[in-house]
């Protein structure tokens, strides 16, 4: 059978809950994620909130331990993994159907905030409890903290590269636009 692998955009609606199998390496980290299409709106000038989606996440093993430690309650995210449904009954014995997704990647939407990336270890720590999971983490320098490589005569200041650029694009003439086009081709009408 085919599978229906895609990737969700969104936010984290539930705290993750997790459970451990007795076989080893089997621990399964569930949560949910909700995806809001916006729009803007011309006529009233603002933004206005469109269809949405909800889907239960479901990830395995170290991917669980890493989403346990790493994942909380409004935290935008990036799911890449297989989309299936689930059908069930309610109480009252109404039929209903839910969207439930397996994930293979999980990641930290990083176009709305920042983060820092800690390496799991080959024979890193498994969970056994709910706060086992803390790990040290090596703070990453700031942007602005980071050295950079200067040249002898130091950095070259905004008017210095201003008449570099200049004296570049007056040297070359611009290039001939390339078109797809190798032969010639009839034109309809």
């Amino acid at each position: 059978m085919f599978d229906t692998n895609l990737v969700v955009v969104g936010n984290v609606l539930t705290a993750p809950e997790w459970r451990r199998f007795e076989t080893p390496d089997s621990v399964v980290a569930n949560f949910r994620i909700a995806s809001h299409a916006r729009r803007f709106d011309r006529e009233n000038n603002s933004w206005i909130d469109g269809n949405s989606l909800r889907i239960r996440v479901t990830a395995w093993r170290r991917l669980a331990e890493s989403v346990i430690a790493s994942i909380s309650v409004g935290d935008p995210v990036i799911v890449y993994g297989r989309l299936y449904t689930r059908d069930w009954k309610d109480d009252e014995g109404n039929p209903r159907v839910s969207y439930e997704m397996e994930a293979f990647s999980i990641g930290h939407d990083m176009a709305r905030g920042q983060g820092t990336f800690t390496r799991r270890t080959a024979n890193g720590p498994n969970l056994t409890a709910a706060d086992d999971h803390a790990e040290e983490v090596v703070e990453a320098p700031a942007f602005a903290d980071v050295p950079t490589e200067q040249e002898p005569g130091g950095a070259p200041t905004d008017e210095e590269i201003a008449l570099e650029v200049e004296r570049l694009t007056a040297d070359e003439p611009a290039p001939a636009r390339r078109t797809r086009r190798n032969r010639k081709e009839p034109v309809a009408a």
